[in-house]
């Protein structure tokens, strides 16, 4: 079957400017926490980490070996993926039949959502190439269906495998693919052998990440609890619904995506889709059900923005495109917002708030002078015996990343529990954060000899935490690291 041609001008137009934005604002504050952890963690390689598997860190490396000292050209990844979503929006409505018009609704309303465009697309982490990749696995399906080609179904299967070197959570995709398809056609769609294939080659990449997991004891299935209980402090299942509208957009991706599991679910031209929507009704489920983060079916969002626009497109007559144009435009505004517009000295004085990550993006730096200030005020022989350990992975990441002097920073927190144990000969102990009663079990002499300061007087959770000197440990770090490890944020 034909389908018009793909309107590349207004399509990467839409692309351009939303990378364009994305680099205006991608070094306005700093790294992120989580930036720097993953910095960390191709610094430490392996074939896998307690909370996810080796791709990210493995990239983080990379850019941070080309961009040392260069917040954007880290991040580039975030905005070329970013583009190239837009543009595989774009050509998701082609697939539906879609003509340029509703390709460029597709394509802008993916611009528009404030998690692809400011949640995903700003930061250089797992959730941006996750959302990325199941964009593009969800329009290769959808090109399957209208051109039965196998070999689209075997590259859809090879995304996977690299996805799944990214983030678990495609399986859900699948499985529901595979149990709608069975319900409701293509039946055959199950029965292809290149999509099973291509199903074992992406089983098989796993292979090494599994048993890093299974040898230390599936960390993840714990990360996945913790995760849980942290979606429970937002509203956990209560508020998934109404934050994953949110991300997809107020004003326009809410809409589309709402309206597009319905037309996948009942219009007529998309039957030979409607196995998508239920698709889409089954992974919010599943997610749902299992207290998943809202941004989990980000992935979905350019599926629904593409039904909608192309149903739309034939709907709405001229006297309504003001009216869209304006809510495009709304959108892009809020979309924006998202991204670290305000000067950071707009949040001196607020209370911490941990659903805010613009706070997490700022301060690192001088929070790893902090203590590298209090290490070298103590005495040349003393420093010699000093080892540092953190309450948060962040911490420790930070000073790796700004004081790679100082000796290797070490934490019981998630993954960086895994990176090692603090050396024996270390007599002292500088703890960042934490309280004196959680260290007193574990020293004879805890003293308060600093104040972490992140230069901005902004709560962000590191701002006033206390810098410890710790003497006489009461055991080798052998027998006592365990009892340091914590898969929650803090202590």
């Amino acid at each position: 079957m034909a389908v018009p041609q793909f309107a590349r001008l207004p399509v990467c137009l839409i692309a351009g400017a939303a990378m364009v934005v994305l680099l205006a604002f991608g070094n306005r504050y700093g790294y992120h926490g989580d930036e720097l952890y993953f910095i960390a963690a191709g610094r430490h390689l392996d074939w896998g980490y307690a909370d996810q598997p080796p791709l990210l860190p493995l990239l983080a490396l990379l850019m941070d070996g080309l961009f040392p000292d260069s917040v954007m050209g880290f991040r580039l990844p975030a905005v070329l993926f970013t583009g190239l979503g837009i543009v595989v929006a774009g050509l998701t409505a082609r697939e539906l039949g879609g003509g340029t018009r509703a390709q460029a609704m597709a394509a802008g309303a993916y611009a528009c959502s404030p998690f692809l465009l400011a949640g995903a697309g700003h930061i250089l982490a797992t959730h941006m190439v996750d959302a990325f990749l199941w964009t593009v696995i969800v329009w290769l399906v959808v090109r399957w269906v209208r051109v039965r080609d196998d070999r689209v179904l075997l590259a859809a299967a090879l995304v996977t495998a690299v996805d799944l070197q990214v983030k678990f959570l495609i399986p859900a995709f699948w499985f529901m693919v595979v149990v709608s398809a069975s319900l409701l056609g293509p039946r055959d769609l199950v029965r292809r052998p290149l999509l099973w294939i291509g199903g074992a080659i992406a089983v098989a990449a796993c292979v090494p990440t599994l048993i890093w997991q299974a040898s230390n004891g599936w960390p993840q299935l714990e990360m996945n609890r913790i995760v849980a209980d942290e979606v429970s402090y937002a509203g956990g299942r209560l508020t998934f619904l109404p934050m994953a509208l949110e991300q997809a957009g107020y004003g326009v991706g809410a809409v589309l995506f709402v309206l597009g599991v319905w037309w996948l679910l009942r219009s007529p031209r998309m039957r030979a889709y409607r196995f998508l929507g239920v698709t889409v009704l089954g992974v919010t489920l599943l997610f749902w059900l299992s207290s998943g983060r809202p941004y989990y079916v980000g992935g979905l969002f350019a599926l629904c923005f593409a039904v909608s626009a192309v149903e739309l497109d034939r709907l709405l007559t001229a006297r309504w495109r003001p009216a869209v144009a304006l809510a495009y435009a709304v959108s892009a505004v809020v979309a924006i917002s998202w991204l670290p517009v305000k000067p950071i000295s707009a949040y001196a004085g607020q209370p911490y708030d941990p659903m805010n990550m613009e706070l997490e993006e700022f301060g690192w730096p001088q929070v790893a002078a902090s203590v590298a200030a209090v290490y070298r005020e103590l005495p040349e022989e003393r420093r010699a015996d000093t080892t540092i350990v953190t309450e948060t992975y962040w911490q420790a990441a930070a000073i790796e990343k700004f004081e790679p002097d100082l000796p290797e920073a070490h934490s019981g927190s998630r993954g960086y529990w895994y990176f090692g144990v603090p050396p024996e000969d270390a007599s002292l102990t500088l703890f960042v954060g934490g309280s004196r009663d959680q260290l007193k079990p574990y020293f004879d002499r805890v003293k308060r000899v600093g104040t972490v300061d992140n230069g901005h007087e902004v709560n962000n959770g590191n701002q006033g935490a206390p810098i410890w000197l710790c003497e006489g440990r009461i055991a080798p770090w052998g027998e006592l690291w365990p009892t340091f490890r914590h898969m929650t944020f803090t202590w």
